[in-house]
């Protein structure tokens, strides 16, 4: 029988003694959780992905095997691993919180899940803020500067949020902090044991996220810099034992918590690294203004300013003076680099977001929704701050300037704190005084603000008190999201209506928004930028069509075409019913190609959504929208709108098309003028001599190339042409273009041309500046039909 003294209770009691103040500080933040646990609302985004992926394990262990993996919901989530995700499941299963597994609908998280999956998610969050306190603890010896770095740790306004719904990017950076208290604690033992655990710890790091492998090598790298400077033999044999005991941990460990891994490891592994770094999501990102694609990588400067104006400002400042002394520190004794503990370790922090932020940019990683990928980075951030406060307390000698260094810290942090209470529970949203912000509204054309949706539930909610009884219309996007109580029964879904600036599913026109609902429903939600528009369809689409028919028509097609503004309408009386199944598209032309999306250069135009699908989340860009989807059929007409952009526009080219082929297309200028005359251009051809005879005769008209081909064939009307003009100045040249030397055009008959009495006719207007000498001709996928090469005198 074990000895009374030798219990575990009796070792640990004296432990909470002696660490008083952090155990504390556990249950402050744990009962703050428990309490304030449905404000931050339920996560619709990923959840569903997430569960897939910890259910797998489990799965495969119970004798489904392979068929485990069927239940995924993407491909790459194979390989993601769920040393997290597999616990949460689990806990759902032994509480009974686990319902009917549906692979066609999401399921509604009710209360219990959401008590099992975001308190945990939480309390995990509250474990790295403890792990931080010990390692701060390890490495000063100061309870105080412990208990700061914990205070920072979980202060963090937009990371707390987070820690409730966001079952993915907290628990890496949680996990990070536990990995970087088991490294330092491995190379201050520097025992077998230590470096067998610290392998552990780094292996399920990894599993957590691919990006884990910075630690795994930089713990290899201190190894090899302790190989180079061992004292002897004997050492030498200690340090190679004790790294690749790290090293095998960390691989058995990694291999025993992925089960992708457990059949044919060798194909398996290169497979997961191909499919992990070329991420397949196609996310855009609204950053200081501006979309980019997210496939396309981030810019230089997109993680050091969403770390700057979403981290709190005390933070950033004493991890700049940490970041000042550590540096000053390794160039005044450079062989404190390879010896001293603390200072190898504070250069090691100072490394991680210096490394972390090049490879992101270099390896072009599919970025998207601020920095959440990178909140793993907080931890070296704050253990950097804590560097620069002992620093800054040891600089100066006298007792009250220390004293007042500490108190810059607890203001830094309580103003923090008051700011997540001032915004709260929209802590998920948090900015910095570093942004140049006038209002929230302004910040949602900005930045992006709801990747998560964890707040339309509450604003459904409020929507649902504001009007206690009677039927609700809400986008049908919602009817896929977390409802309230009784939500299902009330709203009634309907089209979606999407924002043109596409940051969030919303139309915020206010002819839609201001009739139904109240003003203040969102405002009090502002912060969530859940601006969801709860409207009457027939009410709105029949607003939308009386404006239409009190205006003349842009042009006339299957559909007449008005614009109110950055607004296109569609109006068409009495259409039939396959109008309501068939696509549409719109293609853009902009004056400057600089001016649209990257994705988009090569093809010249903008590929716009104006009927709301979900394929591609808030970007709205998929070109194939359907009029069931996002129009309506008021007393038999049907009638959509399509937000245009708002860069100056040359052209529009807009139809109809099904499975058969297009049903109608039109091209005309925003301004109102319709389709360029190509039979007139096809009389004035003829009246002149080409400059150019090839399969088309290529004439010219002023600042405009036709091309004319007399009775031409099927196949040469389908193909296309390419379009290539040398400047006299290459400065003339867009500056995507100027490495190439030349201006890029790619058409064809059915953009810029037309079949008049079995000729065909293309007009194609040539740039303002002076030409040398063009290059055009006719392809299809197996190649070209014909080129022409001419100078072009002014």
């Amino acid at each position: 029988m074990m000895p009374f003294a030798s219990m575990p209770g009796r070792r640990i009691a004296p432990r909470l003694r002696r660490h008083w103040a952090l155990a504390t500080m556990c249950a402050l933040f744990a009962l703050a959780g428990a309490l304030t646990l449905d404000d931050h609302g339920r996560a619709w985004v990923d959840a569903w992905h997430q569960r897939a992926i910890g259910r797998v394990p489990l799965d495969y262990l119970a004798g489904d095997g392979e068929r485990a993996f069927e239940q995924l919901i993407e491909p790459q989530d194979r390989f993601y691993g769920a040393a997290w995700e597999t616990p949460l499941v689990l806990a759902e299963r032994l509480l009974g919180l686990e319902g009917p597994w549906d692979l066609g609908r999401p399921p509604d998280l009710g209360e219990g899940l959401t008590f099992s999956r975001h308190f945990l998610t939480h309390l995990l969050f509250v474990a790295g803020g403890a792990f931080c306190y010990l390692l701060t603890l390890r490495l000063f010896g100061s309870r105080a500067l412990a208990l700061v770095a914990m205070v920072l740790f979980l202060l963090h306004p937009r990371i707390y949020a987070h820690s409730f719904f966001n079952s993915k990017d907290v628990p890496f950076l949680a996990a990070f902090m536990i990995a970087l208290y088991l490294t330092h604690r491995a190379f201050r033992r520097d025992t077998l044991g230590a470096f067998l655990l610290c392998g552990v710890g780094v292996a399920l790091l990894v599993n957590l996220r691919i990006t884990g492998l910075l630690l795994f090598a930089a713990v290899l790298v201190l190894r090899a810099l302790d190989l180079l400077t061992a004292g002897g033999a004997d050492e030498r044999r200690r340090v190679l034992l004790t790294g690749a005991g790290f090293a095998l941990a960390a691989m058995l460990t990694f291999h025993a918590a992925l089960p992708r891994l457990w059949t044919n490891p060798a194909e398996q592994v290169p497979e997961m690294f191909r499919v992990l770094n070329a991420h397949p999501a196609e996310a855009f990102n609204l950053f200081q203004g501006d979309w980019f694609y997210a496939p396309d990588g981030p810019p230089l400067d997109y993680v050091p300013v969403w770390i700057a104006i979403s981290t709190p400002p005390i933070v950033l400042l004493l991890a700049l003076a940490g970041a000042v002394a550590l540096a000053g520190r390794g160039i005044r004794r450079p062989r404190d680099v390879l010896r001293d503990g603390p200072t190898r370790f504070g250069l090691l922090l100072l490394a991680l977001p210096i490394v972390a932020t090049i490879a992101v940019v270099a390896l072009g990683s599919n970025f998207y929704h601020d920095w959440r990928h990178l909140y793993f980075l907080y931890a070296p951030l704050l253990l950097l701050a804590i560097f620069g406060l002992r620093w800054l307390a040891a600089s100066f000698r006298g007792r009250w300037t220390r004293a007042g260094v500490y108190a810059l810290a607890g203001t830094g942090a309580a103003v923090a704190l008051v700011s997540m209470v001032r915004i709260h529970p929209h802590e998920a949203n948090y900015f910095t005084s570093l942004t140049d912000r006038t209002t929230p509204e302004w910040l949602l054309f900005q930045y992006d603000t709801l990747f998560w949706e964890h707040a339309v539930e509450n604003v459904l909610g409020d929507i649902l008190d504001d009007h206690p009884s009677g039927r609700l219309f809400a986008s049908g996007q919602l009817q896929k999201r977390v409802m309230p109580p009784g939500g299902r029964e009330r709203f009634t879904a309907t089209v979606d209506f999407r924002s043109g600036e596409r940051n969030f599913s919303a139309i915020r026109d206010t002819r839609a928004c201001s009739a139904p609902l109240s003003a203040g429903t969102y405002a009090r939600r502002i912060y969530a930028s859940t601006l969801y528009c709860v409207v009457d369809p027939v009410a709105y689409f029949g607003a939308i069509r009386r404006a239409a028919r009190a205006s003349e028509p842009l042009v006339r097609a299957a559909f007449d075409i008005h614009r109110d503004g950055r607004t296109l309408t569609y109006l068409r009386d009495g259409c039939p019913r396959e109008d309501i199944t068939a696509r549409f598209f719109l293609h853009v032309y902009p004056v400057d190609p600089a001016d649209i999306p990257a994705r988009y250069r090569r093809h010249g135009f903008d590929n716009l959504d104006f009927s709301s699908s979900d394929t591609l989340g808030n970007a709205a860009r998929i070109g194939v929208p359907r009029l069931s989807t996002g129009m309506a059929r008021i007393d038999g007409d049907c009638v959509a709108t399509a937000q245009l952009p708002d860069y100056p526009i040359a052209r529009l080219h807009t139809g109809q098309f099904t499975d058969a082929g297009i049903v109608w297309e039109v091209e005309f200028t925003p301004d109102g003028r319709g389709p360029p005359d190509y039979a007139g251009a096809r009389r004035a051809a003829l009246a002149t001599a080409p400059l150019a005879r090839s399969t088309f005769a290529i004439h010219r008209d002023g600042r405009a190339l036709t091309y004319l081909r007399d009775g031409c064939t099927e196949a040469e009307a389908a193909a296309r042409f390419f379009l290539h003009v040398d400047p006299v100045d290459t400065d003339d040249l867009p500056e995507h273009r100027r490495e190439y030397g030349f201006d890029n055009l790619d058409f064809s008959l059915a953009t810029r041309g037309a079949r008049i009495d079995g000729d065909c006719v293309a007009v194609v207007p040539l740039p303002a500046w002076p030409i040398a000498r063009i290059e055009t001709g006719q392809y299809d996928d197996a190649g070209r039909h014909w080129t022409a090469e001419f100078p072009l005198p002014e």
